[in-house]
């Protein structure tokens, strides 16, 4: 198990080195959102109660995108995760990181993805392509 471990950090190392950022998408939860017992403002002997609709069901999850070469976390917190709400968040996150990155290089010289030598192959040619995706 430790070689497959190393493999991951491995990997996770040589896509940052190639200038590839590396998300990891997770979702947390669910956490449960009813009242926790505990001291309350309540008068002595006259606890706080839940009206009679009160129920104590539901639940909050987070949906976190997590950048392990940065420690840069980005999160949302939801009711639910269905694909009708997780890939709408990522695909509005994954396109501000790839317009964030793009950005970043214009500003330290890189040649735009469109222009590079190799013919599109370098890993900012790529990342144009995935926002193409994303958005199509």
């Amino acid at each position: 198990m430790p070689r497959k471990k190393n493999l991951i950090e491995r990997a996770y190392q040589l896509a940052e080195a190639c200038g590839l950022p590396l998300w990891n998408q997770d979702e947390a939860g669910p956490y449960a959102t009813r009242p926790q017992p505990g001291a309350s403002w309540q008068l002595e002997g006259h606890p706080h109660l839940q009206p009679h609709e009160y129920l104590r069901d539901g639940g909050a999850k987070l949906m976190t995108l997590f950048r392990p070469a940065t420690g840069e976390v980005r999160a949302k917190g939801v009711m639910k995760v269905p694909n009708a709400v997780l890939h709408p968040w990522l695909q509005e996150q994954l396109l501000s990181i790839l317009a964030g990155e793009e950005e970043a290089r214009n500003q330290e010289g890189h040649q735009p993805a469109s222009a590079s030598a190799d013919g599109g192959s370098s890993p900012m040619s790529a990342m144009g392509d995935l926002a193409r995706l994303a958005t199509e």
